[in-house]
């Protein structure tokens, strides 16, 4: 039986991304994303968990344009690489390479600003964030309908 490789997230670039050019005129764009989710732990208090991934995407996806503080999302399949540190240590990377990256929201010099439709939400305490949403520390938003799946 085949197995199945497939990864969807989320979130916000962590830094611009790098965008690396071979011989030959391929590119290679690799930049971090950080996925957030968020849940009421026992004293109902609001607790966020931050999840990093390494993307990386050749060809086509390394000509779009990206900056740190867009929401994106990444589609793509888990790979692990193997070296050998200076001190002979063997160790592993875990990267998603990335088959389609859209962007979800911008972030610019005024704020964020969407790419598309995008509705503000209604607030509500018993409703945990929207992905990459910045409420304030006393109240969370509603997520919702502007993901495009």
């Amino acid at each position: 039986m085949a197995g199945v490789n497939k990864v969807i997230l989320v979130g916000r670039l962590g830094r611009d991304p790098e965008i690396y050019e071979f011989e030959g005129g391929n590119k290679k764009i690799s930049f971090s994303l950080a996925t957030t989710e968020s849940y009421r732990d026992r004293e109902g208090n609001w607790q966020d968990q931050t999840e990093w991934h390494n993307i990386v995407g050749y060809r086509y996806l390394a000509e779009k344009t990206f900056a740190k503080g867009d929401l994106v999302y990444v589609e793509g399949k888990i790979k692990t690489r193997k070296y050998t540190d200076n001190n002979g240590v063997e160790k592993y990377i875990t990267d998603i390479v990335a088959d389609k990256i859209n962007i979800l929201i911008r972030k610019n010099a005024e704020g964020y600003t969407s790419t598309g439709a995008y509705e503000s939400s209604q607030k509500q305490a018993d409703t945990p964030p929207a992905e990459g949403s910045v409420p304030s520390s006393s109240e969370k938003e509603e997520p919702g309908d502007d993901l495009p799946f």
